[in-house]
């Protein structure tokens, strides 16, 4: 999809009326194909894009449309964000846009009052570009009546400025670590993440004071989280979530304005919990979550998809299957544009596995859902997501009787993904992926001895304590014990747990 597509595919149908409306005060001539273009675009019409230029000569007029197009596109997102979007941090950025407006048309008093409005409102955020920008204003005008004791806000443009050195350094470690994160995800690098943690922050000069906010704090467990994820083990990072109770219980540490980070870092706590199968301590920070969640409608909608996520995980695995599925199913019914598409289809595909560990043939619809390319999902879920994606759609056409769509997309998967495998030290996948294969060209070896030690022995790996490694060596187990998956996979848990 190209660029000008994909900017016009972020407009709902309400946005595409008021953007016409916008480019039709913006037309000066009554000759301008822009509102043509951008039908022609809205229902993918070739042939009509083709004639709307017919000579080869005018293609160079046809490219210039596209890109005045595109211009006007980004300036109507641009202010519609800008007026539509509620946040503290809009409301101090609008008030300072007003503040220099009235400034520079002399209306002093009011626009001192919108100054010192907007400068509450960043600090409180601590949005120290937004007060950088604002106290340069401030310090522009200070020879004005009523503005503020000029070495008073000399001293607060100085200090702000040692804020934005030490936010700067944070990001940039914070930066420098979600690339190296990629190169372990993609490229199967091998990093101890303590000793990557504590280079990066000898490399950018970080004090232990500036690791000790809400953001922070948040950023550390973000790649603390992901690199668990890519390594399938969750005590790999206990530390961390240590380190990260002692700080959100500090009631000092709890401010309004960093509500999105602290909710954030409840969800990774409770997902922690959850893959360490300590379900309880997991819901017990979910509930914390969602209390936190009620008090701002915005991040009730943002967060709403990811904690109903982890709290149908937590009653599934706990053994309440019904109250998951109907959770899920609930979930699924009032998806709406708010919600990213990210965590609609992390919701589907977990509802499919739910079905499919229940023997439910309903699964097999779910998975016609998941539309999107193989390409999409390794971009926005990860590749390990889509690995896993993969690997159940094999699952779950064997499990339903289809045993060559199954083979097909065995061979597909083992096209696509071996050289990754293989370069990330993977090779576990690909031996799951060969008693897979062997169950499906010879159905009766589940039950010859050798086989079934091949499987439980897969068991007996702390690499395969993750609840969703779990499951799929439960598909296996489940072929000869004549239970359903989701049978096995509690009494594995359950046994894990009295042990």
């Amino acid at each position: 999809m190209d660029s000008l597509s994909e900017l016009a595919g972020l407009l709902t149908n309400n946005d595409k009326k008021l953007f016409k409306q916008f480019l039709q005060r913006k037309n000066k001539r009554h000759d301008v194909k822009n509102l043509q273009l951008l039908d022609l675009i809205e229902t993918d019409d070739i042939a009509g894009l083709n004639k709307l230029y017919q000579s080869k000569i005018n293609k160079d007029a046809y490219h210039a449309l596209r890109k005045r197009l595109q211009d006007n596109l980004l300036l109507y997102l641009s202010q519609k964000t800008f007026e539509s979007n509620h946040s503290d941090t809009y409301d101090a950025l609008r008030l300072l846009v007003a503040g220099r407006f009235l400034l520079e048309n002399d209306v002093t008093k009011i626009a001192f009052k919108c100054l010192d409005k907007a400068e509450r409102l960043a600090n409180q955020l601590e949005q120290f570009n937004i007060l950088n920008e604002l106290l340069l204003l401030k310090l522009q005008y200070a020879h004005l009546p009523g503005a503020d004791n000029f070495e008073a806000l000399t001293v607060r443009f100085l200090q702000n400025q040692l804020h934005m050195q030490r936010e700067a350094k944070l990001n940039m470690a914070y930066a420098f670590l979600r690339k190296e994160l990629q190169e372990i995800h993609l490229e199967g690098k091998v990093v101890n993440l303590t000793r990557l943690m504590m280079a990066t922050i000898r490399k950018y000069k970080i004090s232990v004071q500036d690791l000790m906010t809400y953001k922070s704090v948040y950023q550390i467990l973000f790649i603390a989280n992901e690199y668990a994820a890519i390594q399938q083990n969750y005590g790999l990072i206990e530390r961390y979530i240590n380190r990260t109770n002692s700080f959100i219980q500090n009631p000092t540490n709890h401010k309004q304005s960093y509500l999105f980070y602290h909710i954030s870092i409840l969800y990774f706590l409770a997902n922690f919990h959850l893959r360490q199968r300590e379900f309880s301590k997991s819901s017990s920070y979910l509930q914390e979550m969602m209390d936190l969640m009620l008090t701002d409608n915005r991040y009730y909608t943002l967060f709403y998809l990811r904690y109903h996520l982890l709290s149908a995980l937590n009653q599934f695995y706990m053994g309440s299957a019904e109250n998951a599925i109907a959770l899920l199913r609930e979930s699924l019914s009032v998806t709406k544009n708010a919600y990213k598409a990210e965590d609609i289809e992390d919701i589907r595909i977990c509802l499919a596995m739910f079905l499919a560990l229940r023997n439910d043939r309903e699964s097999l619809k779910q998975f016609t859902l998941l539309t999107r390319t193989d390409a999409w999902y390794e971009k926005k879920m990860g590749m390990l997501w889509t690995i896993r994606k993969n690997l159940m759609e094999v699952l779950v056409q064997a499990q339903f009787g289809n045993i060559e769509l199954a083979m097909s997309r065995l061979n597909s998967f083992r096209r696509r993904y071996k050289k990754y495998l293989l370069k990330t030290s993977e090779e576990r996948v690909l031996l799951f992926l060969k008693l897979v294969e062997k169950h499906l060209l010879k159905p009766d070896v589940i039950f010859e001895a050798a086989y079934k030690k091949s499987v439980l022995s897969l068991l007996n790996k702390a690499e395969n304590n993750d609840i969703f490694t779990l499951s799929f060596i439960a598909w296996l187990i489940a072929r000869w014990e004549k239970k359903t998956a989701y049978e096995v996979v509690i009494g594995v848990i359950k046994n894990g747990e009295s042990a």
